[in-house]
């Protein structure tokens, strides 16, 4: 493994762990469903973030333009976390019996669940440099009348 991908995995656990951690503190005042959703918000502007300093080199790319991109794949990130925490804790763990916890581990497995997914994103498109375009050369006139 890279040093770029277990830099990149550490943040990631870093910005997961901030995700997780808002999500139980949201639990407080709102369903898990929404929860969910502002929690991966928090951790996706963490994980931005610490990828942009500690990460990935400088993509050449304005902060705004860099977070859109990091925001697109997030948002392709957002939706597999949702059906996974959604599958665990509405599906399979009350199917299992499972109930230690059910919401927070259900969210955990599935913040976890896109990280090879969101590295390839980041790093060929969220990071990737930002092509240099050269000028082009004016038009050769001939001799010739």
């Amino acid at each position: 493994m890279s040093r770029e991908f277990i830099t990149f995995v550490v943040a990631g656990a870093i910005a997961a762990a901030i995700n997780w951690l808002s999500n139980v503190l949201l639990l407080f005042v709102m369903p898990l469903e929404w929860s969910v959703v502002v929690a991966y918000l928090i951790g996706m502007t963490t994980a931005y973030t610490l990828n942009r300093i500690f990460v990935f080199k400088l993509s050449g790319r304005q902060v705004h333009e860099e977070y859109v991109r990091f925001a697109i794949v997030n948002v392709i990130a957002l939706a597999q976390v949702w059906l996974v925490t959604m599958g665990l804790a509405r599906l399979l763990l009350p199917a299992i019996g499972w109930t230690f916890y059910p919401a927070e581990l259900a969210h955990a497995v599935g913040v976890a669940s896109p990280i090879v997914t969101s590295y390839l994103g980041h790093r060929y498109f969220t990071f990737a440099p930002k092509p240099v375009l050269e000028p082009l050369d004016p038009p050769q006139q001939d001799d010739q009348p």
